[in-house]
């Protein structure tokens, strides 16, 4: 699965899991020591994150149901939690650095294929 930005026309990550279960979110990204470059995860449903017991720092996207764009964080840092968006429908965890070097906003719309 890859995670595509269509208002900027760039890959965000061609290496993509789905975290789509209760187990699969609460895991997420624990007991890895990196993402690697094209890599990611999507938690879905998924209103919020949480870096607590991580190793590194990710870049989280959040999008609603129509696949926009709601809030971006650029390099989480470990042990830190985002705010709740209640709107979202799900998050896309990547390697820090993708979203500044994909220049993605709110507003933009992803796709997910």
């Amino acid at each position: 699965m890859e995670v595509v930005n269509k208002s900027k026309n760039t890959l965000l990550a061609r290496d993509v899991k789905l975290a789509n279960t209760f187990i699969k979110r609460l895991v997420g990204l624990l007991g890895k020591s990196a993402l690697g470059p094209s890599e990611g995860l999507v938690l879905e449903p998924c209103d919020s994150v949480h870096t607590f017991f991580m190793r590194f720092a990710i870049d989280v996207i959040f999008a609603d149901k129509n696949n926009k764009v709601i809030k971006v964080y650029t390099a989480l840092k470990p042990n830190r939690l985002t705010s709740v968006f209640f709107n979202a429908s799900y998050a896309v965890e990547l390697p820090a650095g993708t979203i500044q070097s994909s220049r993605t906003e709110a507003g933009d719309t992803l796709a997910i294929q």
